[in-house]
């Protein structure tokens, strides 16, 4: 069927507009590409970040901080061991370690001989230098062992002054005269036992303490040997260092 020359433009022109939004969908999506290039070369991507090397391992810090120090934390037997026992670990027990740590890696260089004989022995005496185990006891050690002593003498007064808090002091005020004065023999009476008069919990605590107190000795003593052995021979003992360092920082003050 033939068609009319109104018919044949409508065509035509719908086939003009179909093709030229083809080709300009095309080149606005071309555009749109190279716009995105363009972004992408204006903004090249930033070089990746450099390693932050380790910090070197420094001197360590005092065991632990000062307590808050009130009656309940002495008459807290638990929290009052476990106190001790963390500082004792940090400084004292772990010793050797603090000491190597003081030691400058590689002071000497590498000696190619140290390989030629197998070895089983490697002992801890490098001597430090006594500027590092100066600075060593007067900012780790001594105020670890100050804040122990410091802990220890608290508590000793707390253990040594009346106490009318505690739970037992009723109790114990009520006995009877007659189950006090009554002669515990469990050999005899198995239940004598619960005669026995109520220890006060100050009592219990100077008994701690002393035990304490002891422990601390020994422990203050081994290490300052080690300290002495790696520093250098020293005739001073460790009490007259400590005292030494305390009248130094009362100057301070």
């Amino acid at each position: 069927m033939t068609g009319t020359p109104h018919s044949y433009g409508s065509v035509w022109l719908q086939g003009f507009s179909a093709c030229w939004f083809s080709v300009g969908t095309v080149d606005a999506i071309r555009l749109h590409q190279f716009e995105k290039l363009d972004l992408f070369w204006a903004n090249p991507s930033k070089p990746a970040a450099e390693p932050v090397s380790p910090k070197k391992k420094g001197m360590s810090r005092p065991s632990t901080t000062r307590p808050t120090l009130t009656p309940q934390f002495c008459f807290n037997q638990r929290a009052l061991r476990d106190f001790l026992r963390i500082s004792r670990s940090t400084i004292d027990d772990s010793i050797t370690q603090n000491l190597n740590a003081l030691v400058t890696p590689a002071l000497q260089g590498f000696d190619p001989t140290s390989t030629s004989a197998r070895r089983t022995d490697f002992p801890n005496n490098t001597q430090i230098d006594s500027e590092s185990c100066q600075t060593f006891k007067e900012k780790v050690l001594f105020p670890s062992w100050q804040v122990r002593s410091d802990v220890l003498n608290y508590c000793a007064g707390v253990a040594t002054s009346p106490d009318p808090e505690d739970p037992d002091l009723v109790l114990r005020q009520v006995e009877s005269a007659k189950d006090r004065e009554r002669i515990v023999d469990e050999r005899l009476d198995p239940y004598s036992a619960r005669f026995f008069p109520r220890e006060a919990r100050t009592e219990s605590l100077a008994m701690l303490l002393r035990n304490e107190r002891g422990v601390e000795t020994i422990i203050r003593s081994r290490t300052w040997g080690m300290v002495t052995e790696r520093c250098g021979n020293s005739f001073e003992g460790w009490e007259e260092a400590l005292n030494r360092w305390r009248e130094q920082q009362s100057q301070t003050k």
